[in-house]
């Protein structure tokens, strides 16, 4: 059965902990896929911890923008998380919000196609104050624009809010 479901909220607020025990209670074998690019040490610890978090149990695959070119027919998938796949593209495509909204919008489609169970993990970055900065300014439109679209095709949407799921969909 095909399902789309949306976790939002801030900077460790829980969301991938809960997207995690969602899934194993839907499935016993579901697959992690990590969209994140490696780039400090620092950042490669917390990958790191992240994947000694997960048990055998899980099948990880790591992809940085192409999402939909693997075959998930009837898995439940984690995709974690959207901000750092919306940065791919982002940066890819020279900060071109429009550019990159398409191609991110597209992949959506392509992706949540296939019949499977996708638990989106992302980061609600509107909610904080405006960034001084107009590329974090031109990135957080984005961001926005995108978790609108996943909300808007998605059967469940949670707001993680200091470990705590609030259903809002």
């Amino acid at each position: 059965m095909k399902k789309v479901i949306l976790i939002t909220g801030g900077q460790r607020s829980g969301k991938s902990s809960f997207a995690e025990q969602k899934a194993l209670s839907i499935s016993a074998n579901p697959v992690y896929m990590a969209t994140a690019r490696v780039w400090d040490d620092e950042f490669r610890l917390r990958v790191e911890r992240h994947q000694k978090n997960r048990g055998p149990q899980w099948t990880n695959i790591e992809e940085e923008k192409e999402l939909s070119k693997h075959s998930l027919e009837g898995r439940v998938v984690v995709i974690d998380c959207v901000t750092l796949w919306c940065t791919n593209f982002f940066f890819d495509l020279n900060s071109n919000v429009q550019a990159s909204l398409a191609a991110i919008k597209s992949e959506i489609d392509k992706l949540v196609a296939q019949e499977a169970t996708f638990l989106f993990v992302t980061n609600e970055l509107g909610m904080g104050g405006v960034s001084e900065n107009q590329l974090q300014r031109c990135f957080t439109d984005l961001q926005g624009w995108v978790n609108q679209y996943i909300a808007s095709c998605a059967d469940e949407v949670y707001l993680m809010v200091s470990g705590i799921p609030l259903k809002v969909k």
